[in-house]
């Protein structure tokens, strides 16, 4: 990396650390599935000659933590244990929203409370499940199922208790041995470990600093208990960006991304997916999750399909706009450093047999350019740039399904003449020929013996 990326990575800590008058801010960014910068600026105690972070320092990340039970509970699913349909009475039977569904919980869209019942459960010792769960009640639900993203805390804790039962043991145990072992995540704890930054609250209206507490929230630890590092969560940063190792698949990555709920109202900023939060930022769209617990603050992101992304962490309760540091540090590397992008080499991989189908084909009037891609893949896409694009994969059969688009999941088939020569395409039912409104193919409603004419 360029010294002067780096200093203006630097310099916008530095500005972030004094405005949001924060004891210490943290940030790091990973590219092509490396830590390529980190960065510190403030003093753990927020003090002048005070100690200061370093890499393998750790902080609270808050609501990070519901990232890891989401893809302990989407492993479940693709193991069959669990659909997303399932009602949660299915598998932890005896709440209060038992016909509230697995997916609903994931997508903050079953209506749940925010928070749990009793006290306020980020400054108070928490309680184990059995107990806990004699407190939910009829309080406990708020809005109707998917009327509206609700943000709810408590469905994190359920979740962590229906992985627990499924698992037969902690859902910090499944953590540790599903996800943070496989990726080298030694330093994510559910408790400081080590060197750790302490939480503060800075006062509004003096720069002096309020030790805040660190309960163990037991039945809601799920919700936000995780500790890591600029280390680890780097690596948790590049799981978000596709390297999901075998984590998880990355279609069952991809699905977590996909917006189930807008979570911003008109602004349409903002989003949430099964477990994981979605910006649109800088002309970029963005994939993780953000997290805040008394005396800490944390974002972590990945550029959608840009295999880039960037986090924060600070050890005060409020001041800094950590997100926007998060989508800025990103930013100031794409401008500063752009990357070539790979080059063009032919490829090894496509089926030369296929070059027949390759060209112009229309529907309706409308003309489209079908390509051959590496693997049997086609792309499908209007000539003129609008319209409906899809990539199509090989489906063992001899037709294609759509991967992405309005035709994802819909069947290519290709129809032959008597002498055997690509007559026209089907896909999902519409018909696309050779020349417009071929009359030698099956167009629904038939073609105007007329032809083309005239006026």
């Amino acid at each position: 990396m360029l010294e002067a990326t780096k200093a203006a990575l630097d310099k916008r800590l530095a500005d972030e650390q004094r405005a949001g008058r924060t004891p210490s801010l943290v940030g790091a960014l990973v590219r092509d599935g490396e830590l390529v910068w980190w960065g510190r600026r403030g003093t753990l105690d927020g003090h002048a000659n005070g100690p200061r972070p370093d890499e393998d320092t750790q902080y609270r990340i808050g609501s990070i933590t519901k990232t890891f039970v989401a893809v302990l509970v989407l492993r479940l699913r693709d193991e069959g244990k669990l659909a997303l349909d399932d009602q949660l009475d299915k598998h932890l039977p005896g709440t209060p929203f038992g016909d509230r569904t697995i997916g609903a919980l994931l997508a903050h869209a079953a209506g749940l409370s925010s928070e749990a019942p009793g006290p306020w459960w980020e400054r108070a010792e928490g309680k184990p499940w059995p107990e806990f769960a004699t407190e939910l009640d009829a309080e406990s639900v708020r809005i109707d199922p998917y009327r509206r993203f609700h943000y709810s805390n408590l469905g994190f804790g359920v979740l962590g208790e229906l992985v627990a039962q499924l698992r037969g043991k902690s859902w910090f145990e499944a953590t540790q041995e599903e996800i943070l072992d496989p990726l080298g995540m030694p330093r994510t704890t559910t408790g400081p470990e080590g060197k750790y930054a302490p939480g503060f609250a800075v006062h509004p209206w003096a720069d002096v600093l309020l030790r805040e507490p660190s309960e163990d929230a037991k039945a809601m630890a799920p919700a936000g208990q995780l500790w890591s590092t600029v280390t680890d969560l780097a690596r948790w940063t590049r799981f978000f960006a596709g390297d999901t190792a075998e984590v998880l698949s990355r279609d069952t990555l991809a699905e977590m991304s996909e917006p189930r709920m807008i979570g911003d109202g008109n602004a349409w900023l903002g989003g949430y997916g099964l477990g994981l939060q979605l910006f649109r930022r800088q002309g970029r769209r963005f994939t993780g999750h953000t997290g805040s617990m008394p005396g800490f603050l944390a974002t972590s992101l990945a550029a959608s399909g840009d295999d880039i992304g960037a986090l924060v962490m600070a050890n005060v309760t409020r001041g800094p706009e950590i997100d926007a540091v998060v989508t800025d540090l990103v930013d100031i590397l794409e401008t500063r450093e752009p990357r070539l992008g790979a080059e063009w080499h032919a490829s090894a991989t496509v089926d030369t047999g296929q070059l027949e189908l390759t060209g112009p084909w229309y529907w309706g009037p409308m003309p489209y350019a079908l390509r051959l891609l590496p693997d049997g893949w086609l792309d499908l896409s209007p000539m003129n740039g609008g319209g409906r694009a899809s990539r199509f994969q090989p489906y063992g059969d001899g037709t294609w399904i759509g991967l992405d688009g309005y035709f994802t999941r819909e069947i290519l088939r290709v129809n032959r003449d008597a002498a055997g020569n690509p007559n026209h395409l089907w896909l999902g039912t519409f018909i696309f020929t050779r020349t417009p409104y071929a009359t030698d193919a099956p167009v629904p409603g038939g073609v105007d013996e007329k032809g083309w004419h005239t006026p």
